[in-house]
């Protein structure tokens, strides 16, 4: 029995070094690709600086939108039985099994003026194709679900009877949410929201078909790449790369912090 434990132990290990390297040499491997002249001179252009800050602006806003609406729905969608209830759970999975081109096809006709809703905005003046709007509606609809599950995720695991005493104290339902409920289910909202920035930031084929211009860094990376080789694509790459990381480890470490201060 041990043998077969050890050999399983073995088995496993092996495993997780692949993935490792599967993961982290592509990562390393592009440090090597660049001329680090470049990389600098890449660092004092105004125009990637403009862009990468765009893109972090614009992922920022789509994480406060998804965690505004999807952790109240969620909230309710956990705490009721309803008829047609996984078929609601499927119909906000589907941005996730779609590829991200056929989705921003899908929202092109919704946003495009040759459409009811899209010819609306014309005539009342708003502008979406081609704004930060629309690059923010197609990172939206792609990482939305990300959202949503966590804080469905988050709330399963809450016990119902805690805010049934909350609420037999004397407290409302609204304070018992914010009190008992969210805070108890914080961490994986959290969770929820550096998913939900992440693929916010990486997206590019639905925003290329909403939003070429303006530019956010997938986007200028594949111009550089298309048009210059990839020489020029790889030290935007690696500072895109950089930035992302440092973020998505604060928000790791921020996320680990307060769920060791709860326990």
């Amino acid at each position: 029995m041990n043998k077969r434990i050890e050999k399983l132990y073995v088995f496993s290990l092996f495993s997780g070094l692949m993935i490792l390297f599967f993961v982290l040499f592509p990562i390393i491997n592009t440090f090597t690709w660049t001329k680090w002249p470049l990389l600098v001179e890449t660092l004092k252009d105004p125009v990637v600086i403009e862009v990468i800050f765009r893109s972090i602006r614009t992922a920022s806003i789509t994480t406060f939108i998804a965690f505004t609406f999807s952790v109240p729905f969620a909230y309710f969608v956990v705490r009721h039985d309803f008829k047609f209830k996984q078929l609601l759970e499927s119909i906000i999975d589907i941005p996730m099994v779609m590829p991200h081109t056929v989705a921003g096809i899908a929202l092109l006709t919704v946003l495009s003026p040759k459409s009811f809703f899209g010819r609306f905005l014309v005539d009342n003046g708003i502008e979406v194709l081609g704004t930060e709007i629309a690059v923010v509606i197609a990172m939206l609809f792609v990482s939305l679900p990300l959202m949503f599950n966590s804080a469905k995720e988050a709330y399963k695991w809450i016990p119902e009877r805690l805010e049934n005493v909350s609420r037999s104290l004397g407290a409302t339902h609204f304070q018992t949410f914010l009190k008992i409920t969210f805070p108890l289910g914080w961490r994986d909202i959290l969770s929820g929201m550096i998913l939900t920035w992440a693929r916010s930031i990486s997206e590019f084929g639905a925003v290329i078909i909403l939003a070429y211009h303006p530019m956010i860094a997938p986007t200028l990376i594949y111009e550089r790449y298309t048009t210059y080789g990839m020489n020029y694509a790889v030290p935007v790459t690696i500072i895109l790369l950089i930035i992302s990381l440092l973020i998505f480890v604060a928000l790791r470490l921020i996320s680990t912090k307060s769920y060791r201060k709860r326990v």
